[in-house]
């Protein structure tokens, strides 16, 4: 009996659908073909905006590349076997990588504040433009170091870039380029020096602003607290530039990291600190747009990329 009503039902529905298939027909024949949409090429978008309390803060990518032969940069130490097989396990390729190069604003409500410059300004004002931003209401550079995608977006042609601003940096670091002979330093910083304040560990750039000690990656490399109305994000500026070859594996040395056994300590410190804490941080070198979490793996940390979580800061 239940076969028989399926088939009636079936029946019935094939009997009503021919009619409409007939309908359909003449105007699916008559309907002119549209041509493909012409590519427009990938990338992502220029900046990416959230709240944290009474601040905003924006990070702008001023720059990406692809890079060949990444063993050359990270995981020194290991064999091409480790590395692949870390590259692997997160859908990585081994031989390929690409780099992300990400100031950051910080709009405390009274002062719009830059962290580092860039490439180039070129680079780093495109993005401030995006992001509705202007040269000229940049109030503090703070620069966490000073390797050259970190200082080369101070200077447009020998002038200040950011002409309205005061300058902002670690002593030690300043100190030991002040001695050393590099013409990034010379062509886009000396020329300021008269305009720069000097912190040390613990030092203030502004209110809800904290210099926070990362020396390895540089003799003087600075993170930043930024905390506002008990919400709190850390810039952790090059203390682990890449989720993988350095954040997940903090022993891997790194070519540009200047004293390696330092740097490996401050990564394992800071990672530490807000994994334990559950502080987002900004990165400069993670994948855009820059923001996320740690958690403890093994003997590493687990970078965990913001998805939702700051959208939901309110003041």
């Amino acid at each position: 009996m239940r076969a028989l009503d399926l088939s009636r039902r079936q029946a019935l529905f094939a009997g009503a659908a021919l009619p409409l298939a007939a309908a359909l027909a003449p105007l699916s024949l008559a309907s002119p073909a549209r041509a493909a949409a012409g590519m427009v090429g990938t990338g992502p978008t220029p900046f990416n905006r959230f709240a944290l309390g009474g601040f905003e803060l924006t990070t702008l990518l001023a720059g990406t590349r692809t890079s060949d032969k990444p063993q050359e940069t990270f995981g020194l130490n290991v064999t091409p076997e480790e590395f692949a097989a870390a590259s692997a396990a997160a859908f990585l390729p081994a031989d390929r990588s690409q780099n992300f190069f990400t100031p950051v604003v910080v709009n405390t409500g009274t002062e719009l504040v830059l962290f580092d410059t860039g490439l180039s300004a070129e680079g780093t004002l495109a993005a401030l433009t995006a992001a509705g931003y202007t040269a000229d209401q940049i109030d503090v550079v703070v620069l966490t170091h000073m390797h050259g995608d970190h200082i080369g977006g101070m200077m447009t042609n020998g002038t200040p870039t950011f002409a309205n601003a005061r300058y902002v940096t670690g002593a030690v670091e300043h100190n030991y380029w002040s001695g050393a002979a590099n013409e990034g330093f010379d062509a886009n910083v000396r020329p300021l020096n008269d305009r720069f304040t000097f912190l040390d560990d613990s030092g203030s750039v502004a209110s809800g602003i904290t210099a926070i000690a990362a020396f390895g990656h540089s003799p003087g490399h600075m993170g930043y607290m930024v905390e506002s109305n008990g919400q709190r994000v850390m810039l952790i500026a090059d203390t682990a530039n890449h989720y993988v070859w350095s954040l997940a594996n903090p022993d891997w040395e790194v070519r540009f990291d200047m004293d390696r056994p330092a740097a490996t300590a401050t990564r394992r410190a800071v990672l530490g600190m807000i994994a334990a804490d559950r502080i987002p941080f900004i990165g400069y070198h993670m994948p855009f747009p820059a923001v996320g979490f740690v958690e403890v793996a093994g003997n590493g940390f687990r970078y965990v990329p913001m998805t939702y979580q700051m959208m939901m800061q309110a003041g």
